[in-house]
C-alpha cells in the first residue's frame, strides 16, 4: 500500500448528479471541514463523529443570513472517514440553487473546489485504498448491469488485489531466497537448485496464467460489445432485433428496405453489456436514402465486435449471402435461419450447410413464434464470453491486463534464464520485473501521470 499523504487544503465539491431531486450532497473533506461546515448551517447539536445532525442551512448575509432550507449534517472524523481526513456531508433538498449556494459559500469561507475523483484519491493516497480498489469505486458508480454493479463491488471490497497478494508474496520469497544465496556466499550458504527455482516460478505462473486468461470474461463484462444484425432486406433482421430487445424498437413491415438507417439498442444479456444494432438490408439500391444506409450497414458490419447474418429460409442463398458468409469467415459470425416455421426441411437443410461451410454456429429461428429465440440469446452468449466462466478478481481494464501481461513475459524470461543457468543476478532481474509489474497494478509503483489520467475519469464530488 501507499504510504498516507497528509493534506492540508480543505476541497468542496456538490456529489449528487446535476439536476432536481429529493436529496443533493455537498461535501467537504479536510481539516477545515467542520470549521466551514459550522459556517455554513446552524447546527442543532454538536458534530459528532458517525453521528447525523438536523441543521438549518443559512442564506448569505447580505440577504439577512435566514434560514433558506433545512439539512441533515453528517461529520466523519479523521482518520476513520473515506478520505482519512475530517468530512463533512450536507444533506439538502436537490435545489440546485441552495446546492451552489452551500457550494460558493464553502469556498468564500476557504475550501478549494474538488478536481474530478479528488475525494477517492486523497482515499488511495492516504492507503485507505488500492489503485484496483478506486477503479472500482468509479466503475460501480459507471455500471449499467447488475452484473457489471457486483463486480464493482467485489473489486472494491479487494478481490483482484486478494488474488494477486499470494503471487506476490511468493515471489518475494524467491527474491529474498536469490538475495541471500549472492549475498552470504561467501559464508558457505547453500545456492538455490536451478530445479528448486523452477519449481517455486511454477507456482507463480499457473495462477498468474489464469488470472491474465480471466480478462477474456471481464474485458467483456466491463465494456460490452457490439452485435451487427446484417442479411438481405426482408429476412427478419428488424423482427429478431425487437425480440432481443423484448420491445417494438424498430419498424417491421412487409415491405423490403424499410430499415434506412441504423438503429441501436443497449441490452444486458446475463449481465453482459450488448449494444445491438439494426442494419439496412444488402442489396443494390437505387434510392439515395437506402444507398446510404446499406454504406453505414456495411461500417457496422466492419465496426461490429459480433456478427449475426439473418437468412430467409423461404428463400435459396443468393450471391451477395454466400459472398457475405464467405467473407465473415474468422470473425465471431453467429447465422440466425429466421421463418423457419415457414420453410420445407430440405431448404433449412441447405441453410444449415452454408452456414457450417462459413464457420458459422447456425440457429432456427421464427421471430414471429419465438421459436429459438432462447437458443439464439444462448449462443450469442456463448460467443460473447468464448466460453469463459465468471470469477471473483477478474481483470476488467486494459491498464490490469497490460500489467499482468508484462509479469507474465518477465516471468517467462526468468523461467528461461533458469533453464539456461544464467547466474542468480541476471534471474532477479528478471523477477523484480515481475514484482514491478505487479505493484503497479494495484498502485505501489505507478507513476504520477497514470494517476492523474485515472481519476481524471472520475465524476466531480467522488
Amino acid at each position: 500500500m501507499t504510504e498516507p499523504v497528509t493534506v492540508s487544503d480543505t476541497i468542496a465539491a456538490i456529489s449528487t448528479p446535476p439536476g432536481r431531486g429529493g436529496i443533493g450532497i455537498v461535501r467537504l473533506s479536510g481539516p477545515r471541514a467542520a470549521a466551514i461546515a459550522a459556517q455554513l448551517v446552524t447546527q442543532r447539536q454538536p458534530l459528532e463523529h458517525a453521528r447525523a445532525r438536523l441543521a438549518d442551512v443559512l442564506d448569505t448575509p447580505e440577504a439577512g443570513g435566514a434560514r433558506i432550507d433545512e439539512a441533515v449534517v453528517t461529520f466523519f472524523a479523521a482518520p476513520h472517514s473515506y478520505t482519512a481526513d475530517d468530512l463533512v456531508e450536507i444533506a439538502a433538498h436537490g435545489s440546485p440553487v441552495v446546492l451552489d449556494l452551500l457550494l460558493r459559500r464553502a469556498l468564500e469561507f476557504g475550501a478549494r473546489l474538488a478536481e474530478p475523483g479528488e475525494f477517492t484519491q486523497r482515499a488511495y493516497l492516504a492507503g485507505k485504498l488500492d489503485l484496483t480498489q478506486a477503479e472500482a469505486v468509479r466503475d460501480l458508480i459507471e455500471a449499467q448491469t447488475l452484473t457489471q454493479a457486483r463486480q464493482a463491488a467485489s473489486q472494491m471490497g479487494g478481490a483482484l488485489s486478494h488474488r494477486v497478494q499470494p503471487m506476490k508474496q511468493a515471489l518475494v520469497e524467491l527474491i529474498a531466497l536469490l538475495e541471500a544465496g549472492i549475498d552470504f556466499a561467501e559464508d558457505d550458504v547453500e545456492v538455490t537448485p536451478r530445479a528448486e527455482i523452477a519449481r517455486r516460478i511454477g507456482e507463480i505462473e499457473l495462477p498468474l496464467a489464469a488470472l491474465e486468461a480471466s480478462f477474456a470474461r471481464g474485458r467483456i463484462v466491463h465494456d460490452g460489445l457490439t452485435l451487427a444484425i446484417v442479411g438481405r432486406p426482408n429476412a427478419g433482421k428488424s423482427s429478431l432485433f425487437n425480440r432481443l430487445v423484448q420491445r417494438e424498437r424498430a419498424i417491421v413491415t412487409a415491405t423490403p428496405g424499410t430499415t434506412r438507417d441504423l438503429v441501436t439498442e443497449r441490452i444486458s444479456l446475463d449481465g453482459i453489456p450488448l449494444e445491438l444494432v439494426d442494419t439496412a438490408g444488402l442489396r443494390e439500391a437505387r434510392e439515395e436514402a437506402e444507398q446510404m444506409g446499406i454504406a453505414r450497414s456495411r461500417e457496422a458490419l466492419a465496426d461490429a465486435a459480433l456478427v449475426l447474418v439473418v437468412l430467409d429460409a423461404t428463400q435459396p442463398l443468393n450471391e451477395e449471402e454466400r459472398g457475405l458468409l464467405a467473407g465473415l469467415e474468422g470473425r465471431p459470425t453467429i447465422v440466425a435461419i429466421n421463418k423457419s416455421d415457414l420453410a420445407a426441411s430440405d431448404a433449412l437443410s441447405s441453410d444449415m450447410a452454408a452456414a457450417q461451410f462459413a464457420g458459422a454456429a447456425a440457429v432456427l429461428t421464427s421471430a414471429l413464434t419465438g421459436e429459438g429465440i432462447a437458443a439464439l440469446r444462448e449462443r450469442i452468449l456463448a460467443l460473447a464470453t468464448g466460453g469463459a466462466a465468471a470469477e471473483p478478481g477478474m481483470l476488467t481494464s486494459l491498464r490490469h491486463q497490460q500489467a499482468i501481461a508484462t509479469a507474465h513475459a518477465a516471468l517467462a524470461d526468468a523461467v528461461q534464464a533458469n533453464a539456461n543457468g544464467v547466474p542468480h543476478e541476471m534471474i532477479l532481474i528478471d523477477l523484480y520485473r515481475v514484482l514491478w509489474a505487479l505493484d503497479s497494478l494495484t498502485g505501489q509503483t505507478t507513476p504520477d501521470d497514470i494517476l492523474n489520467l485515472i481519476f481524471s475519469t472520475f465524476c466531480i464530488g467522488k
